[in-house]
């Protein structure tokens, strides 16, 4: 989808970009607090340190920076996703997807409730990438995960439902950053909770999904 921008036929500079780049941060921090219905053009402006009609040369509608957002976010979204590998060990395919999303929740919160806030409005902006883009790829990666089961490398389960708690798991550290940090309190609420999580969460799904190859207990000669 197009983003109209008031530069858009013209050869963009690089201090049109830079502009561009700070209104995006800045709408980025507005959004992800207060939701789309809830931010106006003229918070965003007030964060970016712009005038209204300087915003609005870059973006002419507030529909306009969010979009940006929420395409540039599911774009980042769904990398760790596309690099799981149906030719890898399902271990260790499991593992770096864990740690992948959750090095996203750590370096992007925002992003995170961004996102989380459209979907929990409807997902009025990106309905059509749900159920197709979205929906094509998880279908795919759901294959590669029966053809592990098929194979005896991982238990019996539902692949789309394996997909999702992967997800609810590893984004509660973004969306509900502040619950997690009050609950584990102040000795506990640094950098280092994002790595107590990936290995609770590692070794939860490897033990409830992975298939460890039988050991043989004696040399196989009958006494």
């Amino acid at each position: 989808m197009a983003i109209p921008r008031a530069a858009q036929t013209q050869r963009r500079t690089r201090i049109q970009e830079e502009k561009e780049e700070l209104i995006l941060e800045a709408a980025l921090e507005v959004f992800s607090q207060r939701g789309f219905h809830g931010s106006t053009i003229d918070q965003i402006a007030e964060v970016a340190r712009m005038s209204k009609p300087n915003l609005l040369y870059y973006f002419r509608t507030k529909e306009a920076m969010h979009r940006a957002l929420i395409d540039r976010v599911l774009e980042n979204w769904l990398e760790p996703l596309q690099a799981f590998d149906a030719d890898g060990d399902p271990e260790e395919e499991i593992r770096s997807y864990i740690r992948r999303k959750l090095e996203m929740a750590r370096e992007f919160p925002r992003e995170s409730r961004l996102f989380a806030n459209e979907i929990l409005q409807g997902a009025p902006h990106i309905a059509g990438v749900l159920d197709g883009p979205l929906k094509e790829l998880v279908d795919e990666k759901a294959e590669v995960i029966r053809a592990w089961i098929a194979s005896g490398k991982v238990r019996d389960c539902d692949p789309h439902h394996m997909i999702f708690s992967i997800w609810s798991t590893t984004q509660h550290y973004a969306d509900f950053d502040v619950q997690v940090k009050a609950v584990l309190g102040s000795g506990r609420d640094g950098a280092d909770r994002f790595e107590e999580a990936a290995r609770f969460l590692e070794g939860l799904f490897v033990s409830g999904l992975i298939v460890k190859p039988a050991i043989s207990s004696g040399s196989g000669v009958s006494p």
